[in-house]
């Protein structure tokens, strides 16, 4: 059996900042985020925020996606986020 993947893009507080990842276990990977447990870019950016994800069937059709989407312009990750969160709400409260 195939593992679900998810495609998600985190934030600052202040929005100004994008982040687009790829997890097989969203909860836990956002947690993470939230606790800088991982020395990278969303830990020197303070990038806490869940703003948008996608559930895909597998972990390599979620890479694929993961991507294509960091390819697209911040013009185009606006709107992705806009057309599920218009309010850019922390979904994280959503998949705990």
């Amino acid at each position: 059996m195939e593992r679900r993947g998810y495609v998600y893009i985190i934030t600052n507080y202040s929005n100004t900042t994008l982040y687009t990842g790829v997890t097989s276990n969203l909860v836990k990977r956002i947690w993470e985020h939230r606790n800088e447990v991982v020395e990278g870019f969303s830990k020197k950016y303070k990038l806490h925020k869940l703003v948008y994800y996608e559930i895909t069937d597998s972990i390599e059709t979620a890479l694929n996606r993961e991507k294509y989407i960091k390819g697209k312009s911040r013009k185009y990750k606006l709107q992705l986020i806009e057309n599920i969160n218009k309010n850019w709400n922390d979904l994280y409260d959503t998949i705990i």
